[in-house]
């Protein structure tokens, strides 16, 4: 009977077994970094639904801001006091003054439609085709309106919204433009994107 050979260094082969099962685990961890970190969401993605802080120390009365948040320009409109009170006036030719039919919060769900009396924040998008509002805070007669208490127009094809972003009745677009999550942490700091309480 023939009697198997053992191999003449029996510690040599189960070191090299360890050295090439630690370097497979090594090129197993290197091959999968860079797969796991395909799954993690981009900076540029990240910071589109981040939220936006804003400094509405500088605005004047009648001056409005734009700023982006998830890719849509959204207005902030410090408004003079008297077009604060112009907000009650036109009521009948509003289509919806109170913004009962929409998804929006009860904060929005006034005359303000904001955390703050004075200052409008607004999607700045056309509830029509999606297209952006002109600002116009001047009231009086202008061109498309005879009795216009400021606000914003859609020239591409004529919905009016007031300040806050409440639609004119007979307009093509059908409903309020929206109000972003937002509050004021501080007085002059907006944040956009968030819905804390003020």
């Amino acid at each position: 009977m023939v009697q198997p050979i053992s191999p003449p260094n029996p510690g040599r082969r189960k070191f090299l077994s360890l050295i090439t099962g630690l370097m497979a685990s090594v090129g197993a961890v290197f091959l999968a970094v860079p797969f796991l970190s395909a799954f993690k969401p981009s900076a540029r993605a990240e910071a589109a639904g981040a939220p936006v802080q804003v400094d509405i120390s500088s605005l004047v009365p009648g001056q409005m801001k734009i700023v982006e948040w998830r890719g849509k320009p959204i207005f902030v409109v410090k408004m003079a006091e008297n077009t604060v009170k112009l907000l009650s006036s036109n009521l009948n030719r509003l289509a919806d003054p109170n913004g009962e039919d929409s998804n929006q919060p009860d904060y929005v769900k006034n005359q303000i439609r904001s955390r703050k009396e004075g200052v409008a924040v607004i999607t700045g998008v056309c509830t029509h085709l999606g297209c952006s509002p002109k600002y116009y805070p001047e009231t009086g007669s202008v061109a498309f309106d005879s009795d216009w208490q400021g606000g914003f127009f859609c020239p591409c094809h004529g919905s009016k919204f007031d300040m806050v972003g409440r639609v004119y009745a007979g307009v093509p677009a059908p409903t309020n433009m929206d109000v972003p999550p937002h509050y004021f942490p501080k007085d002059n700091l907006l944040v956009i994107g968030l819905d804390g309480v003020s």
